[in-house]
């Protein structure tokens, strides 16, 4: 019912509106609210008869100043005021619920363009495991700054607070529900991180040229066979514990000296011996060969880092 009183002509809205007592009306203006993004095609389904009314305009997107200029007319100032403090209360308590469902890669790339500030107070109010599972996502460096700033942080004022509440609204929950699955930027990342290097050079490269914050965007979401000197040796040694001697050595052909060692030394001492020959004396393989193997090395390592069995970074630099 509520969306289909803002999909409607206020004034139609508003006739419907007088025939509802006030208890109703309070409501259906909470649920108006807490709708966020409604897809067209939501609508359409809703009620079949408005279906080439509803395709002529765009997707829905209720917010607080709609619901408050539905009830406009309809009900006694003072009553709309009373409404719409009770309604902005409880919505933007239920914000960081519903924050919840949206991807941890999403909410990571926000905070990685937010000032350190900004990002501490939105995942101080974020469920423990989900702020946890955005933090993984995020540098190092900039993870511990936002741990400093959260641990540090004093109370703030409800004005600031709105504003935050607004922003992640607008920025993560209308967007997440509308472009549902992966953001553009990791979708263009995947494509990359399956390219030659050369092929990535050179879109990076051009990106930087005509859309450099969106380059930096998509550089954050990559990650290559080269990217596995980025991992400690402990993350390594449970990395290649699954990776199969074969694929390792046909990665290794070609490789720089110190991504050979590292990797030598992730390995157990059998098959480090089997490897070092294998690479040593053995019939180097076609570049496509080599390039499918650390592409499969790499993807698996991304696997891991999303799922928190990994992560990037050595521990102890961090700390120091």
């Amino acid at each position: 019912m509520a969306a289909l009183l803002l999909s409607m002509d206020k004034q139609v809205a508003s006739r419907i509106l007088k025939h509802f007592d006030e208890d109703d009306i309070k409501l259906i203006a909470q649920t108006a609210t807490d709708l966020g993004a409604v897809t067209k095609e939501t609508l359409d389904a809703l009620i079949e008869e408005f279906a080439q009314h509803l395709r002529t305009g765009g997707d829905l997107i209720a917010t607080a100043h709609e619901v408050e200029q539905l009830l406009n007319g309809v009900v006694p100032p003072e009553q709309i005021a009373e409404i719409m403090q009770q309604v902005r209360s409880k919505s933007l308590q239920s914000i960081w619920i519903k924050l919840g469902e949206v991807p941890e890669l999403s909410t990571a790339q926000y905070l990685a363009k937010e000032h350190p500030q900004v990002s501490a107070l939105v995942l101080s109010r974020t469920p423990p495991h989900y702020a946890a599972a955005a933090l993984k996502m995020l540098p190092g460096p900039l993870r511990n700054e936002i741990m400093r700033r959260m641990l540090s942080m004093k109370v703030v004022l409800e004005r600031p607070i709105q504003l935050l509440e607004g922003a992640v609204k607008e920025e993560l929950l209308y967007k997440s529900a509308k472009n549902a699955g992966p953001t553009i930027h990791a979708r263009l990342a995947d494509i990359i991180n399956k390219m030659e290097r050369k092929q990535m050079d050179e879109i990076l490269s051009d990106l930087d040229e005509h859309r450099p914050k969106e380059a930096e965007m998509v550089r954050s979401l990559l990650f290559t066979f080269d990217d596995l000197t980025k991992l400690s040796p402990p993350a390594l040694v449970t990395l290649f514990d699954g990776v199969p001697t074969d694929r390792t050595i046909m990665a290794l052909y070609g490789a720089e000296p110190r991504m050979i060692e590292l990797i030598l030394e992730a390995t157990p001492g059998r098959a480090r011996r089997m490897i070092e020959q294998e690479v040593a004396t053995g019939k180097k393989p076609s570049a496509k060969e080599i390039q499918k193997a650390r592409r499969a090395i790499a993807d698996t390592a991304m696997e891991m880092i999303e799922k928190g069995i990994i992560e990037i970074g050595n521990p102890e630099e961090e700390e120091d």
